[in-house]
């Protein structure tokens, strides 16, 4: 059992039976009253963030966590088939754990999954950007670059995202994954 003195950012630990991964602490030592620690806990497996104050010295249990990096391989009705890239082993993960991020994955694409010590799986992380391929899209006129105009595209993984008028078919854009915003046309 770990206490107080052993926070420090991005350690997880188990708070109302719930992973939490501590964002930001601070030892607060007020001139009257005993010391407390101040955090920004977020939970990993909802992804809402609170701020909670713990005593100094209140003990806190320490998950042991493991960073396993997978492959997306394809989607099936139970969820996404992931495959270990050291042992090969294939896995099927339920489409909630990923969350919204999973329109924008394409085959080949890195998921890192967090593990516990039960290789129960706590939360996944895909990458924060992708390049995608644009499949449908209305064709740009010439000329009609004078304003941030957007128009809606589709990619090759089915997401729908707004770009600018002058991207046509066939060309790849980095997207970010947080927020489904275009970013810029990847020169090939």
């Amino acid at each position: 059992m770990a206490d107080t003195s052993d926070f420090r950012n991005g350690l997880i630990i188990k708070y109302k039976n719930e992973p939490y991964v501590i964002v930001e602490f601070q030892h607060v030592k007020p001139g009257k009253g005993g010391a407390f620690v101040r955090t920004s806990l977020k939970n990993l497996k909802t992804g809402r963030v609170l701020d909670n104050t713990f005593r100094s010295g209140e003990g806190v249990e320490i998950i042991r966590v493991e960073r396993r990096k997978y492959q997306y391989l394809y989607r099936e009705s139970a969820g996404l088939v992931l495959m270990d890239n050291e042992t090969y082993e294939q896995l099927t993960v339920a489409e909630s754990i990923i969350g919204d991020g999973q329109i924008y994955l394409k085959e080949g694409v890195e998921v890192e999954l967090l593990l516990d010590d039960k290789d129960q799986i706590i939360s996944a992380e895909i990458p924060i950007f992708v390049e995608l391929k644009v499949t449908e899209t209305e064709p740009g006129f010439r000329g009609n670059t004078a304003s941030n105009t957007l128009k809606p595209a589709k990619v090759e993984t089915g997401a729908k995202i707004s770009v600018p008028l002058f991207i046509n078919e066939g060309d790849i854009l980095k997207i970010d994954t947080r927020t489904g915003e275009y970013l810029e046309r990847v020169k090939n």
